[in-house]
């Protein structure tokens, strides 16, 4: 598992390290060439790992890098046309990568272009039809690219969702959601719909609702057993999905929930050991998934991991 860049309690970060889940351990890695956070990571079909984006503490970045895990080395890819934080990076059923929206420093961006690795190029693809940060992509079976909520500047948060088609390089607006979010997350289950949960739209939300690529609609689901936005969510290898801690109006949690697709319930589960939000959590190949970093404000950010056993 590679982990990249970020920010620590005093500085914009550089510096990558590598999680074995054979031996438990960290190791350090090559650094990139720039320092970044708030940018994107995508694995690309020959095992690289693309990085794109950013921010240095300074300047938002359009700079892009690739890590070969083979060698252990970073090098300096193509230039995106458009400087980008807060933005997505879908890498699409052709192996290209798609890159959509974000924040330039200045503006809200509804702008997207296409990276393609054989090429090592960039093309200006068609604009979103509403320009966002913070919203979430998910590739669904059909190929299309599924965007849902964010902000987008005027605005704390969007109930807006479009859908990107690589075969005509075009966005389609699709029927909102039910309720406006930022910070919340979404998950491809494994039926081909996708699970959008939580987030924040003023307040925190514990909603949660299911989007059917066939019909285009969405369905109210179970609610969360507690608000929270800015956390993870893992679609683990029994189908079901594994929300852990996240920002809460008092603060920060602990707590940890699973969502059965085939009930719609959401049921609690065993809490982390360490309260934070911001974080990533990985699947491992064994099943397990990796929780690592993220901030808690009575700590500050973390280097802490743990193990959550399915």
């Amino acid at each position: 598992m590679l982990v990249a860049g970020g920010y620590n309690n005093s500085k914009y970060l550089q510096s990558v390290e590598i999680y074995d889940p054979s031996t438990a351990s960290w190791t350090i890695a090559n650094s990139m060439a720039y320092i970044r956070a708030h940018h994107t990571a995508s694995v690309l079909a020959n095992g690289q790992v693309f990085v794109t984006g950013g921010y240095t503490g300074g300047k938002s970045l359009n700079s892009t890098e690739l890590f070969d895990p083979s060698t252990g080395v970073w090098t300096l890819a193509a230039n995106m046309s458009y400087a980008r934080r807060y933005h997505t990076g879908t890498t699409l059923i052709d192996g290209n990568i798609l890159v959509a929206g974000g924040h330039d420093g200045s503006v809200y961006l509804s702008a997207a272009e296409i990276y393609d690795p054989s090429t090592g190029t960039w093309a200006i693809t068609g604009s979103m039809n509403t320009a966002r940060r913070k919203h979430t992509d998910s590739l669904l079976a059909n190929g299309k690219v599924l965007i849902t909520g964010g902000e987008d500047g005027s605005s704390s948060s969007l109930s807006s969702a479009e859908l990107y088609d690589p075969s005509t390089r075009m966005w389609t607006v699709t029927t909102n959601m039910f309720a406006t979010r930022t910070e919340h997350t979404a998950t491809v289950l494994a039926n081909g719909t996708v699970l959008v949960a939580g987030g924040s739209k003023g307040g925190f939300l514990r909603s949660t609702e299911l989007y059917d690529p066939s019909t285009e609609l969405w369905t109210l689901t179970g609610n969360m057993t507690r608000t929270r936005e800015s956390y993870t969510a893992t679609l683990l290898s029994n189908g079901k999905v594994l929300v852990v801690a996240g920002k809460i109006s008092s603060g920060y949690t602990n707590s940890t929930e699973i969502y059965d697709p085939t009930t719609g319930i959401w049921s609690v589960a065993q809490s982390i050991h360490t309260g934070r939000y911001a974080h990533t959590a990985s699947l491992l190949n064994n099943g397990q998934v990796l929780i690592t970093g993220g901030y808690n404000p009575d700590i500050g950010y973390l280097n802490s991991t743990e193990l959550y056993q399915p």
